[in-house]
């Protein structure tokens, strides 16, 4: 895999979740949190939409630009306090569903193509 199409797939994650959360944030909101922590009010649906814009303008963003081996490690570096959000907010305190740990699997899917981008990108010695 090149360092371009691990970009994509990076680009992917936030386009695809962030256009979801952007466009249909009730529907996030019904699916990715647990009765005892879901609220789908007006509020909540704007804050979850406020969200999914910021995703998406991440991910044009991220197209637009040739990303280097420390982009890609620091991209990959910042994704793990997202890894502990994730187990803490699922089997600690019960926030997220099974469905709303769809975040989980972007952020893996985004950690694993930042390693792959990082190294496509890495400075090689000479030989």
């Amino acid at each position: 895999m090149t360092a371009r199409v691990a970009q994509l797939y990076i680009s992917a994650v936030f386009l695809i979740l962030g256009g979801w959360a952007l466009f249909f944030p009730g529907h996030v909101i019904d699916l990715g949190f647990t009765d005892a922590y879901r609220e789908n009010s007006f509020e909540t649906r704007f804050i979850m939409a406020c969200f999914g814009a910021q995703a998406v303008l991440f991910g044009i963003v991220s197209l637009a630009v040739r990303w280097s081996a420390r982009t890609f490690l620091v991209f990959a570096v910042l994704l793990l306090p997202f890894f502990w959000f994730n187990y803490h907010f699922h089997y600690v305190v019960p926030v997220l569903t099974t469905y709303g740990m769809i975040d989980f699997a972007g952020n893996l899917t985004m950690f694993i193509a930042s390693l792959i981008g990082w190294n496509a990108t890495r400075p090689r010695p000479q030989s």
